[in-house]
């Protein structure tokens, strides 16, 4: 599954690699290996689906509690180069967007991460560990109970089948693994907070790395095309907090077109620009839109106004590949849903 969009569309790079494909793989049943040079590779599989996926190409849900996985990414396939950077300048970073449900990284030998947590995303710095002109080789160990009813699980089954209300299991790499080359003072985290009473909209943006006292954010908005915002801002520490308002006529109908509904789906796009000394150190894009929700003693409120619910319960399982669906699934799942006269759905666990 090569996602068509960023999986990380909110603060995306042009320079990312996805790792999704064919890594080898191997079960660890009577956990015998804890170094990656211990392990005996003896089959492949496709990430990001779940070895209890057919998806996955193995196809087992038998209860497996440690699982190995390894790739090795080549040095020609390495292709990213930060803008405005040296190559000494340039960091690399190496995502997972979940993996259930606790995992090692080791990347050359070198343990770089060990997270807990299934359905959460984690990362971990490669700067020190690979050099430019180096290959990578990944190496994860997965390791998941599937009898532990203390952890959270979701709609994992415990038993052998699944029964009643619960679902097959989900072990392993299950979303995408994918390389991202920032510079060294990079965006590291964003987050936008719409005030469709003020028309406003509040930014508040990371900093990572040094901070220079040249360093500048600049930050542009649109929507379809025209421009709603261009502003430019000193950096004075790791937080930026801004609100940018917008432009108000004051009038229902014009203000409509920039309101988000699930009608009118309208989203304002997002470019932002770190600039140190005139010369731009990392740039990303993002989106936002205009919206409000709230409650009042009878109603639920979109935008200020009473907006009637008809939803339907998604569970969020595919046949195939479990909990791991492709762009166009779950494009496919609104369609669906709209088709069949639903405005919006309650996901499950």
């Amino acid at each position: 599954m090569k996602p068509s969009v960023h999986p990380r569309p909110l603060l995306e790079r042009a320079h990312w690699q996805n790792l999704n494909g064919t890594w080898q793989f191997a079960y660890d049943d009577l956990q015998r290996w804890h170094t990656p040079q211990q392990v005996l590779f003896d089959r492949e599989i496709k990430v990001p689906f779940a070895p209890e996926s057919e998806a996955s190409g193995i196809h087992d849900p038998a209860f497996h509690q440690t699982l190995w996985y390894r790739l090795l990414v080549r040095p020609e396939q390495l292709t990213g180069a930060v803008i405005g950077s040296a190559v000494a300048d340039q960091r690399l970073f190496l995502h997972f967007g979940a993996v259930d449900y606790r995992a090692e990284v080791w990347v050359n030998g070198q343990l770089v991460a060990a997270h807990e947590g299934g359905h959460t995303p984690f990362c971990a710095e490669l700067t020190g560990v690979w050099q430019p002109g180096e290959a990578l080789e990944i190496v994860v160990r997965a390791s998941d109970d599937p009898r532990d009813l203390a952890k959270p699980r979701g709609k994992q089954d415990w038993e052998a089948s699944p029964h009643d209300i619960w679902y097959p299991r989900t072990s392993g790499i299950w979303q995408t693994v994918w390389l991202e080359f920032r510079s060294r003072t990079y965006l590291a985290s964003l987050h936008w907070t719409p005030n469709v009473e003020r028309w406003e909209l509040a930014m508040q943006a990371r900093i990572g790395g040094p901070i220079s006292a040249d360093l500048r954010l600049r930050v542009r908005l649109s929507a379809d095309g025209a421009l709603l915002a261009d502003d430019d801002y000193a950096v004075i520490d790791a937080d930026v907090l801004r609100t940018l308002t917008l432009r108000d006529s004051g009038i229902d109908a014009a203000r409509r077109q920039l309101l988000w509904s699930p009608e009118h789906p309208q989203l304002i796009a997002a470019s932002l620009q770190l600039v140190q000394g005139g010369v731009v150190i990392d740039e990303v894009t993002s989106y936002t839109a205009m919206r409000s929700v709230a409650v009042d003693s009878q109603h639920f409120l979109l935008n200020g106004r009473p907006y009637p619910l008809k939803m339907v319960l998604d569970q969020g399982y595919w046949p195939q590949s479990l909990m791991s669906a492709s762009d166009e699934q779950l494009r496919r799942d609104v369609e669906l849903t709209r088709l069949l006269g639903f405005n919006g759905a309650r996901k499950h666990q």
